[in-house]
């Protein structure tokens, strides 16, 4: 089965490469998120790609796709939607809204207001919302993908620390190098290569799969590691908010996920420190010194990866 996984995670990405130029990490850890049935915050300046990788991923998967523009004036019942009365029938009925779907990019989420923002925490929690009463599950896999523009903060409302911390992980895709770019212009040249994408692999088998990540072997030395990482971050000098249970948890199950898309059946520290910026840079509240210096929230965590002893064990498949 692992090597299925592995078989699988090649295919999609090979396919998503189709149309995305580079960006190995991005698409791994987007891989990784969706297989931890998490969701992921991508905060990027306008113009890099987060809705063409959003849409080749649900190509490549078969899977249903919407995308939300989130603006000032849209309504929690515009995304969630809504009972109606149905005049004909003499009965109410429910009126799907976007969010019934399974990959759901919700382009500019900080520009809703917070009511807006805060319907969605149920369903990426639960994968279900709710509405008048009636609960409506979501499909398999159900995966957000979130984006904001970090620069442009006019007319913005700021994710609360408990919305942040609803997603699994927070990237960045990042500007093309030259070579890139160059790339990016020949292969858009003559026509939308996303337009003629088809379809790897069924999102029914994304679900079978799911279950073999749980058996990913996680040593007492690597929950030892994890355990200690997480609490280095709640006795840095420069943090304000360390990293919650929540955020030790998705580390741990990050890492099986990771080790299973490698081939192996066992979590090393490599798996770890491959995941840890990505799942804990957004539950980091730094204070006003780092903030005012200019410290990110990447750049403690490297410090505490350097200062923390990387576990030497003889791991064996």
């Amino acid at each position: 089965m692992l090597k299925r996984i592995q078989e699988v995670r090649n295919e999609i990405k090979d396919n998503i490469q189709k149309v995305i130029v580079g960006k190995d990490e991005a698409i791994d850890m987007l891989l990784v998120s969706m297989f931890c049935s998490g969701h992921v915050l991508l905060e990027d300046v306008p113009g890099l790609g987060k809705t063409v990788m959003a849409k080749a991923l649900s190509k490549s998967i078969d899977a249903d796709f919407n995308r939300i523009q989130f603006t000032p004036d849209l309504l929690p019942s515009d995304i969630t939607g809504i009972n109606y009365f149905n005049q004909k029938s003499g009965n109410f009925e429910f009126k799907r809204g976007p969010l019934m779907t399974q990959i759901l990019l919700a382009d500019e989420i900080n520009r809703a207001t917070p009511r807006t923002q805060a319907s969605l925490l149920e369903v990426m929690s639960e994968k279900q919302v709710t509405i008048d009463g009636e609960s409506h599950q979501m499909k398999t896999p159900f995966f957000v993908i979130a984006t904001q523009n970090p620069v442009e903060q006019s007319g913005t409302f700021p994710l609360p620390e408990a919305q942040l911390d609803r997603f699994f992980m927070k990237l960045s895709l990042g500007y093309p190098n030259f070579d890139e770019e160059e790339s990016i212009l020949k292969r858009f040249k003559t026509k939308n290569p996303l337009d003629t994408l088809n379809a790897v692999i069924k999102s029914s088998e994304i679900e079978s799969l799911m279950s073999v990540f749980e058996s990913i072997e996680v040593s007492d030395v690597m929950v030892d590691y994890i355990v200690r990482l997480t609490h280095r971050t709640r006795q840095h000098d420069s943090i304000e908010l360390g990293i919650s249970p929540r955020g030790s948890m998705s580390l741990y199950q990050g890492s099986q996920v990771y080790a299973a898309l490698e081939g192996r059946s066992y979590v090393t520290p490599d798996d770890v420190q491959a995941l840890i910026k990505p799942i804990f840079r957004h539950r980091l509240i730094l204070d006003g010194r780092a903030q005012m210096t200019g410290v990110t929230a990447d750049d403690v965590i490297s410090e505490i990866l350097e200062s923390e002893k990387t576990p030497v064990e003889n791991f064996k498949n």
